[in-house]
């Protein structure tokens, strides 16, 4: 059995108290890594990766090493911000409105915060989305 790389759970931790706070998100483990969903959709994924493996983001990535990433959606002038900003960002090819992340240590989490907020209301209900105030709490 091959053995893949864990996500450091402190990072698992900060995305987590950002996610859990969102109305009716919830946490669970995905075919690999953590995904956060509202009703059924992810909203925000987190993985560790290689060259390799998963496939389609080592491709998307192209990581010189283990690196970390979270996925979320975006849209409007915010997804083509983002996905034209070049590294850390980057854009998978599986779904029109996904944008990828790579976390460093030099991550803004505050921006991280934002991002994965704004991912939910994209993803959630209209209702559930409406109760979300736009200023995330810190992680």
């Amino acid at each position: 059995m091959t053995e893949y790389a864990e996500v450091a759970p402190e990072i698992v931790e900060r995305l987590r108290a950002v996610c859990l706070a969102l109305p009716d998100a919830y946490e669970e483990q995905a075919w690999v890594g953590t995904r956060w969903r509202i009703r059924k959709r992810t909203f925000a994924h987190v993985l560790a990766l290689d060259s390799e493996w998963p496939p389609a983001y080592a491709r998307a990535v192209r990581p010189n090493g283990t690196v970390t990433v979270v996925t979320f959606r975006s849209s409007g002038p915010e997804l083509d911000s983002l996905t034209n900003a070049g590294h850390p960002y980057y854009r998978p090819d599986w779904a029109p409105n996904i944008v990828g992340m790579i976390l460093e240590a030099d991550t803004d989490w505050s921006e991280v915060a934002e991002l994965l907020t704004e991912s939910y209301c994209i993803m959630a209900p209209k209702k559930l989305a409406e109760q979300v105030h736009h200023q995330p709490p810190a992680p």
